[in-house]
């Protein structure tokens, strides 16, 4: 169905190619995932299939790509609109309509199909992706997650041959994930349809993939095979791959289930190791004389306690929905928060609640003593600092060196103090390359940077893994994990439960706009079966979250 033959495409003045040396097939009514280190390629060899690259991105195209039969190099997207589907990682910038039901027919009316062809798929698309309550919404009140599923299901209603998916969970919650990858599984069974996505959070999709295709490096040829084999060499893979790996089961696991079919003998060897913590938990506030029971920590450094946030009795409403309300919330220097929920349940709300973004319609919000909608942005930055879903919104120098002096200025940093962060997220990002053309992570990574470079005492991240692979993301945890022992509170809204297992002191769990679990990470998480972890699955009872954990102890019994 996809041929590559000898592809490779190289942008303007790049060193190198972005891809090279790709030839391969994608067969019929099969899902090939696409996998890599964030920077290789997965987005530009995505491109290459609908047409994009080169007729839209630039570049130059060497090789030859077909779908269907239909060669890529003298058809233009709107000519493969009726064989392909494409979802980017942005979802808000292919959106051309007001509303969810009008941007699910947009596509169908551009094809010119029948009015009841139109209603009848509309309305399945909205029972498949659970948005019939959402159906007169507009786009712009939707939440990151909901965008995403409209935008899935925008490409579904024209029932494509082939669809190619960029990230298509990376903002959605594990239950809503599961959902879209149920639909995308039923699509290559039932109807035959051929599934080409890339995606990092391989504990979501690779024991879906019929194959995998992985991009080693920038430039080198893929590798393409049984995802088992394929994961026994990659150098991103998910938990449970790790955890196999560490275990030297053969073969290697892909899905919880398989591991927990091996995982007898590793869970009797455990079971008498006491648990370490994942990360160094602070000590809760006592009288003078008291003292406070220690949780074992990973390191020497014990932050500093004291609250730097404070949420009582928050509501806030937008659109005249109520986001939040009767939200009670403490956030404690050196304090480490996983802030999780459905899509829509108020995350994102709440984060820009705490930088003055909303007003409150109840309760009260203080932030390092300051009230955040009645301070000035200048001021506030010296309080808190916030990476937004979409790194671009503070992004707008046309150099990465440019925006690392614009970052040292507005926070009265050394010169040299945001390229020095960037160094340790983004290692190998030249100064001279524009923002717009990193990946997704990567512009993460630096709009990360940019607002690290303040130190702010409360630092809010919104969902700060999307677009990174394992490694990047090892990278960012060390980071923050650093942040928290100098006393900076981190307050984190994520749908990764690896992240939260890996680096949370708390977790809080939001349900339509409240509160409804708040406690420490390994209490709330392994209770819970959409937000425990694979290592939590796998282990269970056992309260093991992460692989490190796991890695250490077998290490200490020999």
């Amino acid at each position: 169905m996809i041929r590559f033959e000898q592809v490779s495409v190289t942008y303007g003045d790049a060193a190198g190619p972005a891809v090279q040396g790709i030839d391969l097939i994608v067969p019929e009514g099969e899902l090939c995932l696409l996998v890599g280190p964030s920077g290789v390629g997965k987005s530009t060899l995505l491109n290459t299939v609908c047409g994009l690259v080169p007729h839209f991105t630039g570049g130059t195209l060497h090789g030859r790509v077909t779908v269907d039969g239909r060669d890529t190099r003298t058809h233009r997207p709107r000519e493969l609109a009726d064989v392909v589907g494409t979802v980017g990682q942005d979802p808000l910038s292919h959106f051309v309509t007001d509303t969810v039901e009008d941007e699910l027919a947009y596509g169908m009316e551009s094809l010119g199909l029948a009015p009841d062809v139109m209603r009848r798929r509309v309305e399945e698309t909205l029972d498949l992706l659970g948005l019939a309550e959402l159906r007169d919404r507009a786009l712009s009140t939707l939440s990151g997650g909901q965008m995403q599923r409209v935008a899935i299901g925008s490409v579904l209603t024209t029932h494509p041959k082939v669809l190619v998916l960029d990230e298509p969970t990376s903002a959605l919650d594990p239950a809503a994930a599961e959902e879209v990858l149920s639909v995308l599984q039923r699509l290559v069974h039932d109807l035959g349809t051929t599934v080409l996505l890339a995606e990092h959070r391989l504990e979501r999709v690779v024991q879906y993939a019929d194959q995998v295709i992985l991009l080693p490096s920038p430039g080198a040829p893929p590798v393409m095979g049984a995802p088992a084999d394929v994961m026994a060499v990659s150098p991103v893979h998910p938990p449970v791959v790790a955890l196999g790996r560490l275990a030297r089961w053969s073969p290697l696991p892909l899905s919880v289930r398989d591991a927990r079919r091996k995982a007898a003998p590793l869970r009797e060897r455990l079971r008498p190791v006491p648990v370490s913590g994942p990360v160094p938990v602070p000590a809760p506030d006592v009288p003078d004389g008291g003292s406070a029971a220690q949780a074992p920590t990973d390191s020497a450094a014990q932050a500093p306690t004291g609250p730097v946030a404070e949420v009582s009795g928050l509501g806030v409403r937008r659109e005249r929905i109520d986001a939040l309300h009767r939200v009670d919330l403490t956030v404690r220097a050196g304090e480490t928060i996983a802030l999780m929920g459905r899509n829509g349940a108020g995350k994102s709300t709440l984060l820009g609640t705490l930088v003055g973004m909303h007003q409150p319609s109840s309760g009260s919000v203080r932030v390092g003593g300051a009230v955040p909608h009645r301070t000035s942005p200048r001021t506030l930055l010296r309080h808190v600092g916030l990476v937004p879903q979409e790194p671009r919104d503070l992004l707008y120098a046309d150099t990465v060196a440019a925006e690392c002096a614009a970052a040292d200025q507005d926070a009265g940093a050394p010169a040299g103090s945001c390229r020095t962060l960037v160094g340790r997220l983004l290692p190998d990002v030249p100064d001279s390359v524009h923002p717009r053309d990193l990946s997704e992570g990567q512009r993460l990574a630096l709009a990360l940077a940019v607002v690290l470079t303040a130190r702010p005492p409360l630092l809010l991240l919104d969902e700060p893994t999307r677009g990174l692979d394992y490694a990047a993301k090892a990278r960012l945890t060390e980071v923050l994990r650093d942040l928290a022992a100098e006393g900076h509170a981190i307050v984190l809204a994520t749908h990764d439960v690896e992240l939260a297992a890996e680096l949370a002191h708390r977790v809080v769990i939001l349900a339509d706009g409240e509160i409804v679990a708040d406690g420490p990470t390994d209490e709330v998480v392994v209770s819970s079966p959409s937000f425990a972890p694979q290592v939590a699955k796998v282990l269970a009872p056992l309260p093991w979250l992460t692989v490190p954990q796991v890695a250490r102890a077998l290490e200490a019994t020999g």
